[in-house]
């Protein structure tokens, strides 16, 4: 199980990108990260890389990234 402090340290790594971390209490982590990108699949690629080093720079054990997703600041201020 991921405590507290393990979640506060992959807040501490994506806080650059303006992101915000999950999973305290359960055996997976994720963030939420704003990223700039020319497209899609960018957004995804650059997200995706920084999410990965955030969660070494936080001493979290290696895992698949199982899912990801992008919004543009168009769709999000449409929710």
């Amino acid at each position: 199980m991921l405590t507290r402090e393990d979640i506060v340290e992959l807040a501490d790594a994506v806080a650059a990108c303006d992101g915000i971390a999950t999973g305290i209490g359960t055996s997976r982590y994720g963030a939420q990260l704003v990223v700039d990108a020319a497209s899609r699949d960018e957004a995804i690629n650059a997200a995706t890389d920084l999410f990965l080093r955030a969660a070494t720079a936080a001493g979290l054990p290696p895992a698949p990234v199982v899912r990801t997703e992008a919004i543009s600041e168009e769709e999000d201020d449409s929710l």
